[in-house]
């Protein structure tokens, strides 16, 4: 699924990116177009790094100080599970 880039003005600045949900995004020009969510320089893998190590989801949401909610971190490993998921070989079962 293609989606057109958007370019809106935030902070007086131009800011154009490719919506992948409400609160992730790909950014020409950020973080080299990996995902981040929106408005930040946060990319979402950090984020998805941290809860493998343990970190809880609410412990993650008040390390990011307002910047990220929590919606956007559920969002986030949604898209990766279902891009993973979309992504495995068949498997035949006998």
């Amino acid at each position: 699924m293609m989606t057109s880039l958007i370019t809106e003005t935030v902070g007086g600045e131009s800011y154009q990116y490719v919506p992948l949900g409400e609160y992730v995004v790909r950014a020409p020009g950020v973080c080299d177009g990996r995902p981040t969510f929106k408005y930040t320089r946060i990319e979402i893998t950090g984020t998805l790094e941290r809860l493998a190590a343990g970190e809880t989801l609410d412990e993650i949401v008040v390390g990011y100080r307002g910047r990220v909610p929590r919606e956007a971190v559920i969002e986030a490993t949604l898209l990766i599970t279902r891009q993973f998921v979309q992504t495995l070989p068949q498997l035949e079962l006998a």
